[in-house]
This record gives structure tokens, C-alpha cells and sequence, in this order.
């Protein structure tokens, strides 16, 4: 279950109101943002290994130690309390009580003075992994890769809260038409610089109450996501496949730019994440998207599965039968991106997720190829920055497969964006001051 999703059922569930939902999120997301931190933190006072102890016991450990350490509206008073108070909720099921040593390791982190951080210059891994609560493995990647310099700056961006922002329905309304709506609602918004089609709201309250929701006119979507449409140039009548469509964002955006004329056939393999594509199709009034369930290498292979009838095949083939003028493989990746945006990432995630996941975008990369038709274009991209889902994926794409070329993005990208054209002409957002999130693109052309 997404974390968005397990946030929903919470709130339904112990019927939270938007108060209590914020003070939720913030307390696990904060949590997963700093959890190394607060481990190196409480291991230095404890008297006993951090990680021995059982899960329930850390984990209220490491609520109280984030809202005493980061968040300066709750009192610490309250912080150690009610972190005593639920271990003692707890002491049934541990088989003893563990409140007074939460109590005691709380209090002595209050009367603690802050210790310096491990030493950078012998210790340069620990000493970032600990200061930026990021994975050692991760950390000793980014140093091989980059250096220190960069990989502090990339481990920094990972304990940035993303910004709220928005990307406007040009189907149903302008960016200059919603941001005097919002101003009129006092809300504090903003154009955003890269984008063209994006705005930046202070959140306040639900998305789903803010003005022009309901009626279709914005879909939330981070700045450099919004790049990933016009590098495609598709234009009204083209025929465009999203090969990996959930949750709807680019579809919906081809969309709008195609002015709703043509057809974008929308392929994903959750049934329940192509419902979600097609819902936000309906809010936001896109009408040429069909969606068609399945997974892109299946779909264009000749081997019939076992399990599934030759009819429902074909009628989901049926949508691909035609090549495509445009192709989006927005890839599944490692998200290795999107850190600061899905912070439990950095725990469950691990090299081997790298290599997995490369091995599945030359998959889909090579089965979506095929449907492309002579002179049409296809975009790769991912929200990674490692080395082997981006730059090598292509490279090594291009090599097997003469009939493609490698063209730069320059000519499509919005104006704002020409700073993040690499040398090689692919698009990356790997570390910005426009607070977006780490996404990368290339664009192939089949000869005619």
C-alpha cells in the first residue's frame, strides 16, 4: 500500500480530521526523513544497541525524539508524555513495560547537549549518512559516482519537503484564470519558473477543497514532471502511447496539450492504477485517452500466456495494432528521485532494486520501440539519477537498435528548462534550486 493511500485509510478509519491527518503525516514522514539521525541520536544515550530493541519500542522512541528534536510547536513536556503514554499502552503485548526507559532515554536527550557530528574528513560516508539520515550503502554509491561535494548536496535534498505544486488544466482554464482564483480565495500562490504550466501553493487544508478541484481545472504534479510532456511534441490527431500511465499525470497532460484531438491509448498492469488514470481523466475532462490493461512487453510479444483467453488478448491488442506517432515511457525506476518526496524509500530500497529495475526498462524500452512508426518519437524517462536507468539505458538502446537516434531535447523544452539540457542533449533535474524533483528524459527518433 502507498503511503498516501495507507494516510487515507487511517484518516477513514479513526475519522481524523484535517488537523489530526497533518500531525500524522508529519510525525511519519518525519520520522522515515531523519530515522538515521534519531537512531545515532538515541544510541548515544541509551543503554543498550538501538536496534535490539523491539520494533514498538523504537518506533515510539524515534516519534518522541523527532518532536523533540524538529518540531518546535509541540512542547517537549507533551513529546515525552504521551510517547510514555503509548509505551504503556503497549507493555501487555511486549510482556513488560518499557515506559520508563522511554521516559528515561526521552529526558536525557532534552538535558543533552547536541554532540558534534561524526568527523567528515576520516569518516566521510558515516559522517553524511548520519548528518543527512541517509543509507551508508546509498551514501558510499554517490560518493564512487560523483564525490563528496555532490553527494552532500544530493543527500541534503532528500530532507527538503517538497513543495505543493500544481500543473493547470489548460482544457478547462489558464495559469493567469487559477492564480487570481486562488488569490481571491487568499491563498499564497505563485507561477512557477520552469514550468509554464505550473503553479506553487502554500498548502493550506485538502487539495480536493481548494477552488478549481472539483471542477477539473489543476492535477498536482511536481515542477519537473511537468517538463516530461513537451519533450514529446505531440500535437492534436497524433496517435500517442503512455506505455506506463499511472496515475494519469502526463496522460492528461498530452492531453491538454494535443488540445484533446487524437488518441493517447493508456497502458498500465494494475487494473487499480488504471482506474485512477482514467478517474483523473474524467475531473479534468480528457476525453481521447483508452485505456488498455496489460504490460507493454506482454502485449507486443507473440507468446500467448497460458492463463488468459486468445479474445481478451486481442481485444486489449486491438488498441495497439496501429504504430504510434508519439511514445512515453515514463519507466518504473529505482525513484531514487523522489527521496525527499517518498522518504521510506530510503530504508527499503537497496542496490540489487537498481540492477532489477534496469532490467525491466530495456524490456519495456524495447517492446514499446516497436510500436513506434517511421519518423515518430519516443521519451524515455525516469525519476532516478543513477547512471544505469538513465544516460546507459539509452546509450545502450540506441546501440542495439540502428534504426533510432538520439535527438536533444532543446528544441521542445520549455525556455526556462535550457539549463537542464545535458551535454548529450537528455534532460536532468539531478540537483536544482527550483526545488523540483530529480527526473531525467531522453528523446529518440525512428529514420523515416
Amino acid at each position: 500500500m502507498l503511503a498516501d493511500d495507507l494516510f487515507d485509510h487511517v484518516t477513514a478509519r479513526d475519522s481524523l480530521d484535517l488537523r489530526e491527518r497533518a500531525f500524522m503525516v508529519e510525525l511519519v514522514r518525519g520520522c522515515l526523513r531523519y530515522r538515521a539521525t534519531l537512531d545515532w541520536r538515541l544510541g548515544l544515550l541509551s543503554d543498550r544497541p538501538i536496534a535490539r530493541l523491539p520494533t514498538l519500542v523504537h518506533t515510539i522512541l524515534r516519534l518522541g525524539a523527532y518532536q523533540l528534536l524538529y518540531l518546535d510547536r509541540v512542547p517537549d513536556s507533551a513529546a515525552v508524555h504521551e510517547s510514555v503514554h503509548m509505551m504503556k499502552q503497549y507493555s501487555r503485548r511486549l510482556g513488560r513495560d518499557w515506559s520508563g526507559f522511554v521516559n528515561a532515554v526521552l529526558r536525557a536527550l532534552l538535558r543533552a547537549p547536541v554532540p558534534d557530528w561524526p568527523d567528515a574528513t576520516t569518516h566521510p560516508v558515516e559522517a553524511l549518512a548520519i548528518r543527512y539520515s541517509c543509507p551508508v550503502w546509498l551514501v558510499e554509491r554517490w560518493v564512487r559516482l560523483w564525490g563528496a561535494a555532490r553527494t552532500e548536496a544530493l543527500c541534503r535534498a532528500t530532507l527538503e519537503p517538497p513543495p505543493l505544486t500544481l500543473r493547470v488544466n489548460t482544457l478547462r482554464t489558464s495559469r493567469e484564470a487559477l492564480l487570481a482564483e486562488f488569490a481571491a480565495a487568499q491563498l499564497d500562490a505563485s507561477a512557477t519558473a520552469i514550468s509554464p504550466a505550473g503553479i506553487r501553493l502554500t498548502p493550506t487544508g485538502s487539495i480536493a477543497d481548494l477552488p478549481g478541484y472539483a471542477e477539473g481545472r489543476f492535477y498536482v504534479e511536481d515542477e519537473a514532471g511537468q517538463l516530461i510532456p513537451f519533450l514529446l511534441d505531440a500535437q492534436p490527431g497524433h496517435r500517442v502511447l503512455d506505455a506506463c500511465a499511472a496515475p494519469g499525470g502526463k496522460a492528461t497532460h498530452l492531453a491538454a496539450l494535443m488540445a484533446n484531438q487524437g488518441e493517447i491509448v493508456a497502458v498500465d498492469r494494475v487494473a487499480g492504477r488504471l482506474e485512477r488514470v482514467m478517474e483523473n481523466c474524467r475531473r479534468l475532462g480528457v476525453t481521447l485517452v483508452t485505456p488498455v490493461l496489460g504490460d507493454v512487453r506482454m502485449l507486443t510479444s507473440q507468446e500467448q500466456p497460458s492463463a488468459e483467453s486468445n479474445t481478451r488478448r486481442s481485444d486489449r491488442q486491438a488498441a495497439l495494432l496501429q504504430p504510434f506517432d508519439r511514445i512515453l515511457l515514463d519507466a518504473p525506476c529505482s525513484g531514487l528521485g523522489v527521496l525527499r518526496r517518498h522518504p521510506e524509500g530510503k530504508w527499503y530500497k537497496s542496490a540489487e532494486s537498481i540492477s532489477h529495475h534496469q532490467q525491466v526498462q530495456r524490456e519495456l524500452l524495447a517492446a514499446a520501440s516497436r510500436l513506434l512508426r517511421p519518423g515518430g518519437v519516443l521519451v524515455y524517462s525516469t525519476c532516478s539519477i543513477e547512471p544505469e536507468e538513465t544516460e546507459s539505458i539509452v546509450d545502450e538502446f540506441c546501440q542495439s537498435h540502428h534504426e533510432f537516434q538520439r535527438e536533444s531535447i532543446a528544441p521542445w523544452i520549455p525556455p526556462a528548462g535550457l539549463p537542464f539540457v545535458t551535454p548529450r542533449g537528455d534532460l536532468s533535474t539531478m540537483i536544482n534550486m527550483n526545488k523540483m524533483d530529480a527526473f531525467f528524459a531522453a528523446r529518440v527518433r525512428r529514420n523515416e
